[in-house]
């Protein structure tokens, strides 16, 4: 249950007493700042992050970042040996780390949140239309494709197919001899 004010899986900074003096206590660590639960405060469940899926997804942020970062070096290396085009790679290198970073964080905050609502608690929040929503009717063509029978097949074409929306072209029947005519 969720109170007023308090959002979940993110720490409540200065309203409790003691909460000041317990946070300078504490080391900052990066679960701490994204506002994910650290291994031993699952909050009665196994930890979601800790699952075999998100161990492989930390390890391959780590092989990231550090990557990213170790080819920002050797830009670096290369633009202090006289290639200017170098510095331009040597900024966008650690940007990229910083992005993995970036996203690994917000997928943590999804993972140990709240999951997602089902269909039946989606149907209770929001109630259902009362009638089903209509198609708006087309306006007709404001020329005549009579004088053109290709553009007239084709313009049949469409409105058929405007008019089964669910349907495959290949369902689509021709013309009969009676519209072929008109």
């Amino acid at each position: 249950m969720v109170r007023a004010g308090v959002l979940p899986g993110v720490p409540r900074m200065g309203r409790e007493p003691g909460c000041a003096e317990r946070d300078r206590k504490r080391p900052a660590t990066v679960s701490r700042l994204a506002g994910v639960a650290r291994a031993g405060q699952s909050r009665g469940r196994p930890s979601v992050l800790l699952t075999p899926g998100w161990v492989a997804t930390h390890f391959g942020v780590l092989v990231l970042v550090t990557g990213f970062l170790a080819l920002g070096w050797w830009q670096i290396t290369r633009a202090a040996a006289g290639n200017l085009l170098s510095f331009g790679y040597a900024v966008e290198w650690p940007v990229f780390a910083a992005f993995v970073v970036w996203v690994w964080i917000v997928e943590m905050r999804k993972a140990a949140g709240e999951p997602e609502p089902t269909d039946d608690a989606m149907a209770a929040v929001e109630p259902a239309p009362a009638t089903p929503a209509r198609r708006r009717p087309r306006n007709e063509a404001a020329y005549d494709d009579a004088d053109d029978p290709q553009l007239a097949a084709y313009n049949h074409y469409l409105a058929w197919l405007n008019a089964h929306p669910h349907a495959t072209p290949a369902d689509y029947p021709g013309m009969t001899a009676k519209e072929i005519d008109a």
